[in-house]
């Protein structure tokens, strides 16, 4: 399988990316596909970020999900992030080949912020 390595000069320019009003996982999908191309990805008003399908359904699952525990020792329960940055951090993580070191490169590239910081 060969992959297209863009020119170094491309690699220096970070881009910054506005999560306002974007479906989640279509924004996910670039910015995961920028990162493994050896782009540094910054994004900002994660906040703001839509997830697609209707309110109660979305709120549903989110709350199935922080629920979810282990009775058995309950310190161990998988941990769900729950400020904006760190879950589209989580969504973003979800799209790469983490468990590769082509992947956890690519997701030290990435950085989301909740708002719009000064630098950007």
């Amino acid at each position: 399988m060969s992959q297209t390595v863009p020119a170094p000069e491309s690699l220096d320019v970070e881009q910054v990316v506005d999560a306002t009003n974007a479906v989640l996982g279509r924004l996910a999908s670039y910015v995961a596909k920028e990162a493994l191309r050896g782009r540094r990805v910054v994004v900002i008003n994660a906040e703001k970020a839509v997830i697609s399908g209707t309110k109660a359904r979305v709120v549903a699952r989110a709350k199935t999900k922080l629920k979810t525990r282990t009775l058995a020792n309950q310190a161990k329960t998988p941990t769900h992030p729950r400020r904006p940055d760190n879950y589209v951090r989580r969504v973003i993580r979800g799209m790469l080949p983490w468990k590769k070191s082509r992947g956890k490169e690519a997701f030290h590239r990435v950085r989301v912020y909740i708002g719009s910081p000064e630098n950007y």
